[in-house]
């Protein structure tokens, strides 16, 4: 009887020697991404490090703790000299400014409350970077993101960190099935920052102790307002604050200034109950403010759907999932209603105040750490 020559899978679920697998790390200079290609150097991996110049150098290197800023690709090259993989550096400034910032500031004009880190994931990095690595021969690419990639009964499955506090599934829902298939993302069972940290430090690298960024890459200070003033100087323009019914209560300086849910810096006193931003009118120049009851929503209408179910997701009238609305809040109940492959009506079996369109709204199975996908949240 013949043996089975088959070699075992290495740790990235390939079926030869790490030493035969190359992968491209998609480098930030931060200690996630930096502990993702020191961890496979050591294990023997054919590793090449690439990082993206996203935005101008001379704006970048005057905000500490940014992806991608001057200092964070001199990082990023570092860590590389230290583990002995090549590196390099690739110009994303025009497709990163056509595909992300210039939505960005449409959006805020609109009314809208974008997230941009994911639309620069399902955009770049998991688009032309994506490519990049294939072009470059590559088995597999490797992110220093907080998420799993699990093999089920019909292939790759998105699941939730192990680490709750440091889940990016939010982020990540635009992943699509082929995306996920090449994707690979070390850290997402670490117990917690602190291990990859450990790591950083058992490796010797220079970033061990480097702090997490916090802002948007290109929103110094989380300064939106300033951000989209020069990119879109007409949303400086001052307007009218007005009830629902049209009133005017005072005047403001241009709706990029405003949130929805925001109550402070309105500028109305005098009141019984307090009011609160419901809706932004960029085009008529209002911010529209209501009692706080007019922030909870029950139905959402979601577009642009990304499906990672195992069935088509217009196979049943209803999906009882759990979703996300916001980044910082835990998956609630909710119904999922198909429309088409692409759109649905969410209802939320509680309702959620702050409600924004522009923002994303994730799906999760109630029963497992396992993401379904999820859309943006628009108007309807």
């Amino acid at each position: 009887m013949a043996l089975d020559q088959t070699p075992p899978l290495n740790s990235l679920g390939f079926a030869k020697a790490p030493g035969d697998t190359r992968v491209v790390v998609a480098m930030s200079g931060g200690v996630d991404s930096s502990v993702v290609a020191a961890m496979l150097a050591e294990e023997g991996y054919d590793v090449v490090g690439v990082t993206l110049q996203l935005y101008d150098h001379g704006a970048a290197l005057a905000k500490k703790g940014a992806c991608c800023a001057g200092i964070d690709i001199h990082d990023a090259r570092r860590v590389a000299e230290e583990m002995g993989f090549p590196h390099y550096v690739l110009d994303y400034e025009n497709v990163f400014k056509d595909a992300v910032i210039d939505e960005f500031a449409d959006s805020y004009l609109a009314g809208a409350t974008p997230v941009p880190c994911i639309r620069c994931n399902e955009r770049v990095k998991f688009k032309d970077l994506l490519e990049t690595a294939k072009d470059l021969d590559a088995d597999c690419m490797a992110t220093g993101h907080y998420i799993q990639r699990k093999m089920g009964a019909n292939g790759a499955e998105l699941h939730a960190a192990a680490d709750a506090g440091r889940d990016q599934s939010y982020f990540l829902f635009s992943t699509t099935p082929d995306q996920l298939d090449y994707l690979r993302f070390p850290l997402g069972h670490l117990p917690s920052k602190d291990d990859t940290r450990a790591l950083a430090a058992k490796y010797g690298l220079s970033v061990a102790m480097k702090p997490d960024s916090q802002d948007i890459c290109f929103v110094p200070n989380g300064d939106y307002a300033a951000v989209i003033r020069k990119l879109r100087p007409e949303a400086a323009d001052p307007g009218n604050i007005v009830d629902t019914q049209g009133t005017i209560l005072a005047q403001h300086d241009g709706v990029i200034h405003y949130t929805i849910g925001q109550r402070r810096g309105l500028g109305i006193g005098g009141l019984a109950d307090p009011l609160y931003v419901v809706r932004l009118d960029a085009d008529r120049k209002e911010v529209v403010v209501g009692p706080k009851s007019m922030l909870a929503t029950r139905k959402v209408p979601v577009k642009e759907i990304n499906w990672l179910g195992d069935t088509p997701l217009t196979s049943r009238s209803e999906w009882h999932i759990s979703v996300r609305v916001r980044s910082t809040r835990p998956p609630r109940d909710a119904i999922l209603r198909p429309l088409s492959d692409t759109t649905a009506e969410v209802e939320l079996l509680t309702p959620e105040e702050g409600i924004s369109p522009g923002q994303a709204c994730v799906f999760y199975d109630p029963e497992s750490s396992r993401i379904f996908g999820g859309g943006w949240i628009h108007r309807g």
